[in-house]
Parts: C-alpha cells; structure tokens; sequence
C-alpha cells in the first residue's frame, strides 16, 4: 500500500533554479524508501516538500500533486503544523534544544498543550525506545543533551521525532557526520522503525543506500531517473546513467 503518491511534481527557486521536473513517484507505507544521487540532483528537495518545509524557502513555482493517505498536502487549505506533525524530520547535522534529555524529547508536546507528566514521560521512554537510545541514558534523563556524543545526539532527534508519534519520518543524511558504529546503531534502528513507520531517506553514500534500501530512487539533475525496488536496483539497474553512478564512474 502507498503512504504517500507524488504526481508530476515540478519545483522551481526564486533565482531560477529548477530542482524538480515532472517527478511521478509512490512511496509505500512500511518500508524505507532511498532518494540517492549526486548533490544538487533534488533529493533533499523532494524531501522538504514533503511536509512543506520548502514553504520556509525562496520558492518561485510548485506544480502537480503530494497525496498523503489520499489528501494534496500541497492544498493551501492544509493545516502545515499538522502536517508536520504527521510527517516528521531529522537532518543531517543534530540539533538539540538547550534543555535536558527529558526537555528534548517532551517539549513537542508540551508546545501542543500536553501537561500530563505521566504522559509525557511515556512518550520519552517510548522515542528513546524506538530510537535505540534508551539503555545508555535512562539514568542520565536529566542531563543536558548537549554532553550526548555527536551518534547519541543523532538518535535523540530521531526519539523526539519519534516522541511526537508521526507516520511518515523524513531523513536527510542522517548519519554523514558519524563514525561507522553510531552509523550501524541507527541504521539497524531504521530497520525496526519501517514496521511501524514509513521512512524517507537520503543517504551519505550509495553503500549506504544499498544497505539500507527496501525501495529506491535515482535522481540526476532534478529528473528521476529509476525507480525501483533497493536488491532490482542495485543489482540490475535498467538505466545506464544509474548503473554509471552506482559503479562509481561519475558523481
């Protein structure tokens, strides 16, 4: 089943660039889907319009359709801070708030009106859980986030994504700034995440996208190139551009 359906999607910037030229594409739900390619190639781009982040940029035209469980999230009726809600973001460098490890993961919910501490301190146990955090900082919960190291501080913006219980999470190279084991940590986290969740994500390498990949996506220049699912893919591209790239002759 597809969680979210992209038909004809063209994005342009304010100074000219076209990021986005008539992107078609189903993501199904329960599964991690990979947006790889060389930089500047829209991946990072589709992402961010994927929960209306692009509205936050110099955008001069957006065209075709974003439908979430069947709704154009680029309506301009859509409520953004719901959407966001429900399709939630980790970047590629980890940006903790100035609070404690509890303050991170609970201040989504505080900011939507949650008091209940009960509840609250649920959906911290809960993200850490999922985010494969848990066991190295239960007993530190009060600590400030910024003494984590830079892989734990990664897997504590996944937990307060996570915290926020969305359905979609969107990621955009989480991992390029870390050693291979907090790598590993998170990736294996993504793997457990895709029963419950559907992920998103832009990798650092195409080793990782391999890796990683239940289904993806090569993008060349603002075109998709391929489509397909991650073992086809890799293994037996059908376009010679993305066997070119996968092979490492350019990019």
């Amino acid at each position: 089943m597809n969680k979210i359906v992209i038909e004809n999607l063209n994005l342009q910037y304010a100074d000219g660039t076209e990021s986005l030229r008539d992107i078609s594409l189903n993501i199904p739900a329960n599964a991690i889907s990979v947006l790889f390619g060389p930089a500047g190639g829209g991946k990072s781009s589709l992402l961010r319009c994927l929960n209306r982040l692009n509205d936050l940029t110099e955008v001069r035209a957006v065209s075709g359709r974003i439908l979430l469980d069947g709704a154009d999230i680029l309506d301009p009726k859509t409520d953004v801070i719901a959407l966001r809600r429900r399709v939630g973001m980790v970047f590629a460098r980890p940006v903790t708030l100035p609070l404690t490890i509890r303050g991170n993961l609970t201040y989504g919910l505080e900011l939507a009106g949650e008091k209940r501490k009960s509840r609250l301190d649920e959906a911290a146990e809960h993200g850490l859980k999922l985010a494969a955090l848990w066991d190295e900082v239960r007993d530190r919960l009060d600590d400030p986030a910024i003494a984590l190291s830079g892989g734990q501080q990664q897997r504590l913006c996944l937990a307060r994504v996570l915290a926020l219980q969305p359905e979609v999470i969107l990621l955009d190279e989480p991992t390029s700034g870390l050693d291979p084991i907090s790598t590993g940590k998170v990736e294996a986290a993504l793997q457990e995440l895709k029963k419950e969740y559907t992920i998103v994500l832009v990798p650092h390498s195409v080793q990782q996208a391999a890796r990683t990949a239940d289904f993806a996506a090569f993008f060349l220049q603002g075109e998709l190139v391929e489509w397909a699912s991650g073992k086809e893919l890799f293994t037996h591209p059908k376009v010679k551009r993305t066997e070119d790239y996968i092979e490492g002759r350019f990019g």
